[in-house]
C-alpha cells in the first residue's frame, strides 16, 4: 500500500528531524515523541480500526510546531496529508 509506505517514510523523516532541528524544550519534545507513537499505532491497525482523531492531532501539532519549527511543521502537514489520503 503506496501510502502506508509514504506515511512509514515521513515518519522517519520526522524522527530525523527531532534529532537535527534546533532543540525542542522537554514538553514539546515528549508531545512529538507521543504523536510518532500514535502514527506507529496507526501504521499498524487494519484501515477499518484506525482512528480519524489523529489527522486533528497532527494539525493541532503542525499549527503550534509552525513558528518555531517550521521544518518540522512542514513534515507534518505533509503526514496530515498522507493520513488524508489514506482515509484516517
Amino acid at each position: 500500500m503506496p501510502d502506508r509506505k509514504k506515511l512509514e517514510e515521513q515518519v522517519e523523516i520526522l524522527r530525523g528531524q527531532l534529532e537535527q532541528e534546533p532543540p525542542l524544550s522537554e514538553e514539546k519534545r515528549t508531545a512529538l515523541e507521543a504523536l510518532i507513537a500514535k502514527f506507529e499505532l496507526q501504521l499498524e491497525l487494519e484501515p477499518a480500526t484506525q482512528t480519524p482523531s489523529i489527522s486533528d492531532d497532527v494539525n493541532q501539532a503542525a499549527i503550534e510546531f509552525d513558528a518555531e519549527h517550521p521544518v518540522i511543521s512542514g513534515t507534518l502537514r505533509n503526514i496530515m496529508n498522507t493520513l488524508g489520503s489514506m482515509g484516517i
